[in-house]
């Protein structure tokens, strides 16, 4: 039988694999006006060790170590770039589609499969200068309660909830071909009342940081890091605090090529510390995007 208390984090960092906004390389550079994008994305996940307050959790301690959660997922967003007043601003829609499957000690909770939540989003530059490549933009999320919901299921693809985000991002050159980038984002939830039958889930802010280079080798090809710290994201059942505050960091390389056929991106990470919830052992991502 599982530790009640593991079971209640569980529960809790569920939804937590969809959480935070990476940005993508380059994505502070703002576009020019009046073009059309499609782009498609394969993620796939893995987490396995599983930390209560920054400790792994351990078979002596009656709390399951082999419990461990994999997803793949395909993203596709539709993009439109305009101008806002005199400033550029791109606005996109996106949706997600795949699966969830738990296995190990929590395998018999059993794999979700369907739509995930749709997502908007809009963003401004108030500041964007192509010839030194210094921008700074602002972008705002809402995600929709659109997805797969089942609240007899430990895990979804959607999330029953309405959820917000704000981001801001600067970027300037830092020699030559190589720029970096800093941004920072802040994420709110609405509630969720229909939580493991009829509890209800509500979530503090999540705060996250973003920052790296990139370096563009030719014409063709580039390649950028960037380093996340997320923190935050506490939540509660029926008013009770589960004490699970996220704090994690994580890396994501990319390889980045721009040809006549439309930009492909591969990119890999994983988490590097994580307080609470699952640590994700790796992350896959195949993107393609066609500007028309």
């Amino acid at each position: 039988m599982l530790n009640r208390r593991f079971l209640a984090l569980l529960c809790c960092c569920a939804p937590s694999l969809a959480w935070a906004i990476d940005l993508q390389p380059n994505d502070i550079v703002a576009p020019p006006p009046d073009i059309t994008a499609a782009q498609v994305a394969f993620i796939h996940t893995e987490r396995s060790d599983f930390y209560i307050n920054g400790n792994k959790a351990a078979n002596n301690a009656r709390i399951p170590g082999n419990a461990s959660v994999s997803s793949d997922l395909t993203l596709l967003r539709l993009t439109r770039s305009y101008t806002l007043g005199q400033l550029p601003a791109v606005s996109f829609i996106q949706t997600t589609a795949g699966n969830i499957r738990p296995s190990g000690s929590i395998g018999s909770f059993g794999s979700a499969e369907g739509m995930g939540d749709l997502s908007l989003a809009t963003a401004i530059w108030p500041y964007a200068n192509h010839i030194s490549r210094t921008y700074l933009g602002v972008a705002g999320y809402v995600f929709l309660p659109t997805g797969s919901y089942s609240n007899q299921r430990l895990f979804n693809l959607g999330e029953n909830r309405y959820r917000t985000d704000l981001q801001i991002g600067f970027q300037k050159p830092i020699y030559r071909n190589l720029d970096g980038m800093i941004a920072f984002d802040t994420m709110w939830f609405g509630a969720n009342s229909q939580f493991l039958g009829n509890n209800q889930l509500t979530q503090k802010p999540l705060y996250s940081t973003q920052l790296g280079p990139s370096y563009r080798i030719n014409p063709i090809f580039t390649v950028a890091a960037s380093y996340l710290y997320v923190a935050g994201g506490e939540t509660s059942i029926n008013g009770v605090s589960q004490n699970n505050m996220a704090q994690t960091q994580r890396y994501l390389l990319s390889a980045v090529a721009q040809t006549t056929v439309g930009k492909f991106t591969l990119q890999y990470g994983n988490d590097l510390q994580v307080t609470n919830g699952f640590a994700e052992s790796r992350r896959l991502i195949l993107r393609y995007a066609k500007a028309f």
